[in-house]
């Protein structure tokens, strides 16, 4: 028994039980490192998840607030555009809306509206004529029986024309002929969501109000020498004509820029697009996205 007990005692075995210690210290503490890692990256998900949640419910208040205040009125007297601050949850909520009959429909545009906008924005004559009908050749479907002219302008990008309506404005980098850089200069402009081919001057860019006036043959002067008013919307085009564009020029959908700026100091701004409705669906939102590129709206002075 006295052998037995010295042989546990011996300097290898206790050497052997420090190792299995120190290993098994060792486990523990990558283990507390590891499950301290996986709280702090829990911990990090579950804030941005809170955010998103918190900005998902901000902006849908904003959309509510903005729908509330357009239907208070008829379609008559209704605002094209219009802006209003609100503060809720922690958190500072600038909204601006336009109408957007203020843009180009892409689906119903006249194709000399189409090539007005286009020089405008920089392109020759004949280069806007053709980029117009391509546009004209994506969203309109060939007679029964004819032969599909457009398709076959497509066979070597490997797809085919939608040949009806634009479904989204991006579709534009679709069709065929219209360079790339082209395309991004033209978005700002455009929309699928007018409804109609008129534009309301009064409320457009100064780029559409012009294209308006190109395709109405009462530029005269050209873009460069077109005066600006002082709230930076392009003077000059005739009362008549401004009142005429903006009493058929109505839409029923608004583009709505909701900016949130939280206690924290993270910003974010949104932009949505809603079709307003009756009583039973005041609303329906047609298009959502967030993290857009920050802007600074201006709000719009109506001319005349």
């Amino acid at each position: 028994m006295r052998a037995s007990s010295n042989i546990g005692r011996s300097p290898a075995n206790r050497g052997f039980v420090i190792v299995a210690v120190l290993w098994i210290l060792l486990a523990l503490s990558s283990l507390a490192i590891i499950f301290s890692a996986y709280l702090a990256a829990s911990a990090r998900a579950l804030a941005a998840s809170d955010l998103s949640l918190q900005t998902e419910a901000l902006v849908s208040a904003g959309l509510e607030l903005t729908a509330y205040q357009l239907t208070l009125t008829d379609e008559k007297t209704r605002p094209q555009y219009g802006a209003f601050q609100f503060g809720l949850d922690d958190a500072s909520v600038g909204v601006t809306f336009t109408s957007e009959a203020g843009r180009l429909d892409l689906n119903y545009a006249s194709k000399e509206m189409l090539i007005g906008l286009f020089v405008v924005l920089g392109a020759q004559k004949d280069a806007a004529s053709e980029y117009a009908d391509r546009i004209a050749g994506w969203r309109t479907r060939p007679a029964p029986g004819s032969e599909n002219v457009e398709a076959a302008r497509y066979n070597a990008l490997g797809y085919s024309p939608r040949q009806g309506l634009f479904t989204h404005v991006n579709e534009l980098a679709l069709v065929a002929g219209i360079p790339e850089a082209f395309v991004d200069r033209v978005l700002p402009f455009v929309t699928v969501f007018n409804g109609g081919p008129d534009v309301d001057p009064t409320i457009a860019a100064p780029e559409v109000a012009l294209a308006v006036d190109k395709a109405s043959g009462k530029d005269q002067d050209g873009f460069g020498a077109r005066p600006a008013s002082p709230n930076g919307i392009a003077a000059g085009t005739q009362a008549s004509s401004q009142q005429s564009a903006a009493s058929t020029a109505q839409s029923p959908c608004y583009r709505i820029a909701i900016s949130i700026r939280f206690r924290n100091g993270h910003r974010t701004t949104s932009e949505a697009v809603i079709a307003l409705g009756d009583k039973v669906e005041p609303y329906r939102v047609l298009s959502w996205q967030n993290d857009v590129e920050p802007r600074n709206p201006v709000l719009l002075r109506k001319r005349g």
